[in-house]
């Protein structure tokens, strides 16, 4: 399947599970937007090495996505560099966890505008200059959280449920226009933040990364093997295909059977 001559933009992919998404679309022939921070060296050698082992057109941009503004310019900026926004895939992510009692009110703020408020904003740049093509795929990654509740993630569950409920909306009024708006709910996925985790619980608990793999998994899904960028990345390829064109308003769950037990 070929997305040749489609441009995306993928918030949040300079690492994890947002890289593994632009990843994947590059490999089909997309041109794509990487947004996210880090090193600005090490931004740029992904930018180029993704450019020569693909063959399309990479660009980047270090938008703040807390910024409404910034949002909407990013989208313009896509659609000036790679000549269109064709898929939207609104990624970006921060957590933070405490108690609701002790949660701290810029947390709360933050976690909101990056995780539902930038979503809201990417849709509402890129819709019209879909509609005007009348095609476009909106992948909203939500989370099993988008779902189901865990204990002391009151913002993140919060503004995950409200990515699945902005993606019904936004999937309702585009469902005549070529235009399609899923969410993508991971489970558990390994990404180098929850290796990093899983490196730190070994130590506190004085075991071994595998057996606080298993742990972690097993607090929540049936299936005790993580989800991984690349399966994510599949996932968001196929729902930008042909085969996925009556798909939408769907969330649809990779995450090892979660949200069904």
């Amino acid at each position: 399947m070929s997305l040749k001559g489609k441009a995306a933009l993928v918030t949040g992919s300079t690492s994890g599970i947002g890289l593994g998404i632009a990843r994947a679309l590059a490999a089909e022939g997309a041109s794509v937007m990487l947004n996210g921070f880090g090193d600005a060296g090490e931004i740029e050698k992904l930018r180029t090495d993704l450019e020569a082992e693909f063959s399309v057109k990479v660009a980047y941009d270090g938008a703040d996505l807390s910024k409404p503004d910034k949002v909407a310019a990013l989208v313009q900026k896509t659609q000036d560099a790679l000549g269109s926004i064709d898929i939207l895939v609104n990624n970006a992510g921060i957590q933070f966890t405490a108690p609701v009692e002790e949660f701290p009110e810029a947390k709360w703020e933050a976690i909101i505008a990056i995780n539902l408020s930038a979503v809201f904003y990417g849709m509402k740049a890129a819709i019209p200059a879909m509609k005007k093509k009348q095609w476009g795929r909106i992948i909203n990654i939500a989370s099993a959280h988008g779902l189901v509740a865990s204990p002391h993630k009151v913002a993140y569950v919060a503004a995950k449920h409200g990515v699945v409920g902005a993606t019904k909306v936004a999937a309702i009024e585009t469902a005549n226009d070529g235009i399609t708006v899923n969410a993508i709910c991971p489970g558990w996925v390994l990404t180098p933040l929850v290796e990093r985790q899983l490196q730190d619980r070994a130590k506190e608990a004085g075991t071994d990364v595998e057996t606080e793999k298993k742990k972690m998994l097993q607090e929540t899904q049936p299936m005790l093997k993580f989800s991984t960028p690349e399966e994510i990345g599949a996932l968001a390829v196929f729902l930008s295909s042909d085969g996925a064109a009556t798909i939408t308003g769907t969330p649809i769950s990779i995450d090892g059977g979660w949200v069904s037990h």
